[in-house]
């Protein structure tokens, strides 16, 4: 077991219409050894009844759908009395928590940082042609907004340091969350570390997919705008007023 030092990590599962898959999801995360938090953020399907008998998790529930940050956060904010590390892992059966080793392969001792875990294999035919998509515009614009070169800025399989996370001003709650909180640590001299593994995509007929379009497109180009715009304007007169008061 890799969790040396009990009440450390935590794992974060934000849930929204995956009965299908959380179940399974959950059962391999608990293995671990470490506490599980589900987040369900406002589901409408059967969800909820899937896992509500599961013991050893604590469920944290949204009456209505407020987007998958805003589930982080909600998660976030709930483990950071007993945790100082977050793991995060999608409840759509993407991720294989015992992958979750390799997140920390990639930490010095002592080393405060997010890690990010780098799908392997997002390239290959199988993998819908919108998350390949995703995922180049996402990389070019979180290193354009002064964020760090990273090969997959749009996983959730993650580990966040807490309480830092907590106190940056990310505005973002939806999908938009994942890449702004990476643009936030760069700014704060966050390392943003990657780690290999491995992603499981399931079957065209049984896949969920909460991505929307045109919808999700110009939210992601809304935020992106935003930490442009703030990065040559805002930082340097923030930086240039501290300064001064120096």
């Amino acid at each position: 077991m890799f969790f040396m030092e009990p009440n450390r990590y935590v794992i974060i599962i934000p849930l929204y219409n995956h009965e299908a898959m959380v179940a399974g999801v959950i059962q391999k995360a608990l293995k671990l050894g470490c506490p599980v938090y589900v987040v369900d953020d406002g589901s409408t399907d059967s969800s909820y009844d899937k896992i509500k008998n599961i013991s050893g998790i604590s469920i944290l529930r949204h009456p209505n759908n407020m987007g998958k940050g805003a589930a982080l956060m909600t998660g976030f904010s709930a483990a950071s009395s007993e945790a100082e590390w977050a793991i995060t892992i999608d409840a759509d059966g993407q991720h294989d928590p015992e992958d979750i080793p390799y997140l920390f392969s990639v930490i010095a001792p002592g080393q405060r940082a997010i890690v990010v875990g780098h799908r392997q294999g997002m390239d290959h035919d199988h993998v819908p042609w919108s998350s390949r998509f995703g995922r180049k515009f996402s990389n070019f614009w979180v290193r354009a907004s002064g964020g760090p070169a990273v090969k997959d800025s749009q996983s959730g399989f993650r580990l966040y340091p807490l309480p830092e996370v907590l106190s940056w001003p990310v505005m973002a709650r939806r999908f938009q969350f994942e890449v702004e909180i990476l643009v936030q640590a760069q700014w704060r001299s966050i390392p943003v570390l990657e780690a290999p593994v491995s992603v499981i995509y399931a079957p065209k007929s049984e896949r969920v997919s909460h991505y929307r379009g045109s919808t999700d497109f110009f939210r992601n180009s809304a935020t992106f705008t935003r930490l442009i715009f703030q990065r040559w304007f805002i930082n340097p007169l923030l930086q240039l007023k501290n300064n001064h008061e120096k």
